[in-house]
């Protein structure tokens, strides 16, 4: 049978000599292996459509159910040329494709993520905040995979604290935690005043729709802390990519953002 999918990739593997199996997410058929037989050789048509995060249309031959495709025919919409020259935006690019893949099970479709993988695609292209792009599709990604964290009210009694009251976070518990009960928790720690009033925003945010948002560097910091805690105990995987990013923000931690001088906005 053949298939006419837009999709994303978000995996490219080598095999055998000169040829590519290739992950794209798709809105209509989820995760969708295509193998395509001569992409590394030398004057490949396929060269540009097989790269990691490129947007395009694919056109592949599937025999059953259980089998890889084979790619017919390709067409590049968008190779998102504003990320691929800065080193950063493409260590984001990349974990992006990874985490994707990984939270992502086979078998499963959506629209809604489809769009807002590519929307983080199209955000990073545009010169928006990395760390704020991250971040909206780590949650994205948390909740299509049924690991969302509470962050609107306590995660253990439901109540929502006060704009004034100290809050703590504890991925063990399932997110924000007030301060009656954070003591129940042993993996509680302090959350910063921006943290607590940018997670609920984010969680909630389209990013087909991210404008500019200003965020404190100690706010992006507590941020990404957060997130990775919470990854680290609701999603046992680790990725290879996630360790190339971490060496590559060090070396960009002591650069301001061009939106560090305001205060935190949502």
């Amino acid at each position: 049978m053949l298939y006419r999918v837009e999709g994303i990739v978000i995996r490219s593997v080598e095999y055998g000599e000169g040829n590519l199996i290739v992950t794209l997410l798709t809105g209509t058929l989820g995760k969708v292996g295509v193998m395509v037989r001569g992409a590394k050789k030398t004057r490949s048509r396929h060269a540009a459509v097989t790269q990691l995060y490129t947007y395009g249309e694919y056109v592949y031959y599937k025999s059953n159910a259980g089998s890889l495709g084979t790619l017919n025919h390709a067409e590049l919409i968008d190779a998102f040329v504003g990320i691929r020259g800065d080193l950063r935006r493409s260590a984001y690019a990349a974990y992006f494709a990874e985490l994707t893949d990984r939270l992502v099970p086979d078998g499963e479709a959506s629209d809604a993520l489809f769009e807002q993988l590519k929307a983080a695609y199209e955000a990073l292209a545009a010169g928006k905040d990395p760390a704020i792009v991250g971040a909206l599709l780590e949650l994205k990604l948390f909740r299509f995979a049924g690991v969302a964290p509470v962050t609107d009210s306590c995660a253990d009694c439901g109540r929502v604290p006060e704009p004034e009251e100290p809050s703590f976070w504890s991925p063990a518990a399932g997110g924000l935690l007030c301060a009656r009960c954070q003591a129940r928790y042993a993996d509680r720690t302090p959350m910063l005043p921006g943290v607590k009033k940018l997670l609920p925003v984010l969680q909630r945010a389209d990013l087909r729709r991210l404008g500019d948002v200003s965020v404190k560097p100690a706010t992006r910091t507590g941020l990404k802390q957060a997130l990775r805690r919470w990854y680290e105990t609701h999603a046992d995987a680790r990725l290879r990519t996630r360790s190339v990013l971490e060496q590559i923000e060090a070396v960009y931690a002591d650069e301001p953002a061009p939106d560090d001088a305001g205060p935190d906005q949502a």
